[in-house]
């Protein structure tokens, strides 16, 4: 089930909204853990118990963690240690099994010699709760939370379905308090309703037209190449993968708001940055805090020397690339942004202080782009082979009539997409709603019709799922 959805929106939703709010308080986890995993089970019921068994031992394994903290380390650290490797069993196997098998029948002495599992699908949402459940065990450990006694506020918290199967990333420490005590206002929930149409109309009504763009010119692309169909390529695609999981993370946390969540942001308009540093500040927020704080920091950060900071970064970015998919443009794709990073920091960043500001964002958007190419083309191959055609090389002309009128014809929603990614909008909302006596009335009847608009165009057949749904 997907957000998306009629069913979810008029059905589950509803459903889960009004058996949420008829119980008592006492009750109200309960709704939610079992709303969710109806919710999870929806399309994959088997993967439900692969969840709870990963819920189950992380509950269990909790205790000892806790006990023995502070008495006997060694026995804590072992028992989180077995917590980990339980969680991170199942992604491995599921996601990263076949990779592994593939390659090595590459190798002329084991070609064909080990058996793949190319038909297993990947449980949806796995590297989300994944992490999430490790948050807990290692914070348990570090002794930054408590131990959680409940097993239904525990795995409410893993699989609480507005953030479960495509984030953001909820460490347990953030929501803590929130499983046992929140307090839900209609403040709250209107906030949460306006936030969720505004993830709607991001994702349905501009990320699905930059989807539409993508997919023509890549499909024009693949037997006629053209300088500007790259671009048109590159410019779409950045676009389209930002509405779409900006989109999906307002809509994550609007709902949640619904039921009196308070998840932080994941997105800080991140194509304003004015450098790569900058740019994975604002990004996936949740994600690059997940690893700073659990892989950066425990290695040593920047505290071990230069040449330790740059191993450690090192580590960081092959696991952001592995973690986003098994495949080699995902590791290829962190490793270049692993090397803007390291210049960034060891002069780059210097010399960009000493340019004007505009050249600085033109290098950000040009070296953000260069690494979405990578991520969108599974094949390595036709990835660099795009990156070449940016710059006139392996291209049939620079431009086609066919692509100059899809160009002009897509430029109209482009430039909104160029706009609604800056701040500039929310300013304007905000000066309006300050000043027109009206905004009471028409934010509303605003919020409603881009929720009608964008779920008319999502049940539609030009419909493009979630792209982060597949990590």
């Amino acid at each position: 089930m997907v957000f998306s959805s009629l069913i979810f929106i008029f059905a589950f939703l509803t459903l889960t909204l009004v058996l949420y709010y008829a119980l008592p308080r006492k009750w109200r986890n309960g709704v939610l853990l079992v709303m969710s995993l109806v919710f999870y089970g929806w399309g994959e019921p088997l993967y439900i118990f692969l969840m709870l068994a990963s819920v189950c031992a992380a509950f269990g394994l909790g205790f000892p963690i806790a006990k023995y903290r502070t008495s006997a380390p060694g026995k804590a650290k072992g028992f989180l240690v077995l917590s980990i490797l339980l969680n991170l069993s199942a992604l491995l196997f599921f996601k990263y099994a076949g990779f592994v098998m593939r390659n090595l029948n590459l190798l002329p002495f084991l070609t064909g010699k080990i058996p793949l599992f190319s038909d297993l699908a990947l449980p949806i949402g796995i590297s989300f709760y994944t992490f999430q459940i490790m948050s807990y065990s290692i914070d348990l450990y570090r002794g930054e939370i408590g131990v959680q006694k409940n097993i239904v506020s525990f795995g409410t918290y893993v699989a609480l379905f507005p953030q479960l199967i495509a984030g953001p990333i909820v460490r347990y420490r953030d929501i803590e308090e929130q499983l046992g005590h929140r307090k839900e206002s209609l403040e709250q929930f209107a906030s949460g309703v306006k936030r969720f149409c505004a993830g709607v109309g991001k994702k349905a009504l501009l990320g699905d037209g930059m989807a539409a763009a993508y997919r023509y010119f890549t499909g024009a692309g693949s037997f006629q190449p053209t300088a500007l169909g790259a671009w048109m390529i590159m410019i779409s695609f950045s676009l389209h993968i930002y509405y779409d999981f900006s989109g999906y993370s307002d809509m994550a946390i609007g709902l949640g708001r619904m039921f009196g969540f308070e998840f932080k942001e994941n997105f800080n308009y991140p194509y304003v940055s004015d450098s790569i540093t900058e740019f994975w500040r604002r990004w996936h927020i949740s994600l690059s805090t997940w690893f700073r704080e659990y892989v950066y920091f425990p290695l040593g950060g920047n505290r071990r020397g230069k040449g330790r900071q740059i191993f450690n970064l090192a580590v960081v970015w092959v696991l952001t690339g592995f973690w986003h998919g098994a495949s080699w443009n995902f590791v290829i794709w962190g490793a270049y942004f692993f090397l803007l990073l390291v210049m960034e920091k060891r002069f780059l960043l210097k010399a960009l202080g000493k340019v004007p500001r505009a050249f600085r964002h033109i290098y950000a958007l040009l070296m953000i782009g260069i690494g979405w190419m990578i991520f969108a083309f599974e094949n390595p191959a036709e990835g660099f082979a795009a990156l070449g055609n940016l710059f006139g090389i392996g291209v049939s002309a620079a431009f086609l009539p066919s692509g100059l009128y899809e160009t002009a014809r897509y430029l109209p929603v482009m430039a909104v997409c160029i706009f609604g990614a800056t701040p500039l909008p929310a300013k304007l909302w905000k000066k309006w709603k300050e000043r027109s006596y009206l905004s009471p009335v028409l934010e509303p009847v605003a919020a409603m019709a881009v929720l009608a608009l964008g779920t008319a165009y999502m049940t539609s057949a030009t419909y493009s799922p979630f792209l982060y749904f597949r990590f």
